[in-house]
């Protein structure tokens, strides 16, 4: 059986065929005007998933998510605690908090993560393509992208242009030409109203509140639109079609619908060939977001839960379907990786132990081993399906079991090849980790302990007045990974 997926432009599942050698994935990242929360997560780790099976299955895939660093509710956070005095100030610091929470989500590190802020000049050049082909437009330094010259506009979300709601803030709506066309290019920085809107505290605008970068164009001084980011960091790192992108249900429209049509239209070419969308996380029956402000911070989920249990959870629904955040789904995730790890732990000892024999066979285990294989292929390769992945894994952890419990002298080929079953496919392509690196306790916990240790000792330097001995310490924990900032109430630390 080879892999099919459900592919949103076409409403079809179809047989996956990549477009040439390596297999071309774009995932639309995050907005960085926060910390991630696990709505977000869920899109990384099946994207991360993805990504896996693709490797496993023999492909050489290359993996691009982007960081949209330039947009007004990051401007509007300028200012706030010690977050920054300016918009790119306080995107890099919330970039650092998202790869903190994806390196400790142990997901595969894109090939690039490329930032809006970076790729200015293939946005303009860009946006002059659409102006030279005929599918845009310049009104008072801004331009659009005129929705009627693109004939198959609207063929992702299957909508008609004229049914469209109106696109933008009101001042764009009056500069349009149809209600439906986009920005591509903004004149000026972000307004005051912007600003306003997207506050997360009660600070007051004032008389000169923050308007965020700006950058010099053909039609004046502006700001990329937010559609025109993704077409062009994806054509500049990955190819004008790509096979495969990814992204939250909630971006089709208009997000992804207007991707394909300034793409096509600057190139002629087919943008993506397979739109695969994640279904929303709810929470309460509401889709987890910051705007309701009934999110879970990744972070916060690691400390409480670890990795592999979070992955586990998000393992536990398909990608495309919706997903409930509760704590009775956390409790059977944390059960259900409890199992695993257990199984897992139980082969590895009786293998490696003397009771392990050459000459003794279990058919029962052997046919488990081989049946777990067969079923978890046919899972992943039935459009990623995870649900039922991790159902054949829980199999073999019963098979596992029974086999160590009903017997006193094992099948160490049966044992063995549990142990790469589990390695393999939970490790290699679930990205679960039974080493218990990925775990945020036990080891990681001592770690944090002795990390506090040596700022405790910095400090105490510090105080004494060893500027030299404390700056010494703060670059040794830097050489091992470990990024100290100082604070008004002490000092931080990230990995």
């Amino acid at each position: 059986m080879t892999l099919s997926v459900t592919n949103t432009l076409t409403g079809e599942r179809e047989a996956f065929e990549p477009g040439g050698d390596e297999v071309l994935l774009y995932v639309c990242g995050l907005t960085v005007s926060d910390d991630a929360h696990l709505g977000h997560a869920r899109v990384w780790t099946h994207a991360d998933v993805m990504h896996r099976w693709l490797d496993h299955l023999g492909y050489d895939v290359r993996h691009v998510e982007n960081f949209t660093d330039v947009n007004e509710k990051i401007v509007a956070r300028v200012g706030e605690d010690d977050l920054g005095e300016s918009e790119l100030d306080v995107a890099e610091g919330f970039i650092a908090s998202v790869l903190a929470d994806m390196r400790g989500l142990n997901l595969k590190r894109a090939a690039v993560y490329p930032r809006v802020s970076e790729h200015i000049p293939e946005i303009v050049a860009l946006v002059e393509r659409l102006l030279d082909r005929g599918y845009a437009y310049e009104t008072n330094g801004s331009v659009y992208f005129d929705v009627t010259q693109f004939e198959d506009y609207g063929k992702l979300s299957n909508q008609r242009p004229e049914d469209m709601e109106a696109q933008g803030d009101p001042d764009e709506r009056s500069e349009k030409r149809n209600p439906a066309d986009f920005a591509l290019w903004k004149a000026n920085g972000v307004s005051p109203g912007d600003v306003a809107e997207h506050r997360k505290d009660d600070r007051p605008v004032g008389d000169h509140p923050p308007s965020g970068e700006t950058w010099d164009s053909p039609w004046g001084e502006g700001r990329p639109g937010w559609h025109i980011e993704c077409s062009a960091m994806s054509t500049t790192h990955l190819d004008d079609t790509i096979d495969i992108h990814v992204g939250g249900h909630d971006l089709v429209f208009p997000h992804h619908e207007n991707e394909i049509a300034q793409s096509e239209a600057a190139t002629g070419e087919q943008f993506a060939r397979y739109w695969l969308h994640t279904g929303l996380l709810e929470t309460a029956g509401e889709k987890m977001s910051s705007s309701l402000g009934n999110y879970f911070y990744v972070t916060d989920a690691l400390e409480e839960f670890g990795p592999n249990v979070v992955r586990t959870f998000y393992c536990s629904t398909n990608y495309g379907s919706k997903q409930t955040y509760s704590e009775a789904a956390m409790a059977e995730a944390e059960e259900r990786w409890e199992r695993l790890e257990r199984a897992h732990e139980a082969a590895v000892e009786a293998c490696d132990g003397v009771d392990a024999r050459t000459k003794v066979e279990d058919d029962d285990l052997r046919t488990a081993v081989e049946r777990t294989r067969e079923e978890f292929t046919a899972a992943m390769n039935d459009d990623f399906g995870v649900r039922e992945a991790m159902a054949a894994l829980l199999e073999l952890a019963t098979a596992v079991n029974r086999h160590v419990d009903g017997h006193e002298e094992y099948d160490y080929v049966g044992l063995r090849e549990a142990v790469e079953t589990f390695e393999d496919l939970a490790e290699g392509v679930l990205g679960l980790d039974f080493g218990g690196g990925a775990d945020a306790g036990g080891e990681a916990h001592l770690a944090d302990d002795l990390i506090e240790l040596v700022l405790d000792v910095r400090e105490a330097e510090r105080e004494a007045g060893n500027y030299d001995r404390a700056d010494d310490l703060r670059d040794d924990l830097e050489a091992l990974g470990v990024t100290v900032e100082d604070g008004d109430e002490g000092p931080t630390y990230r990995y």
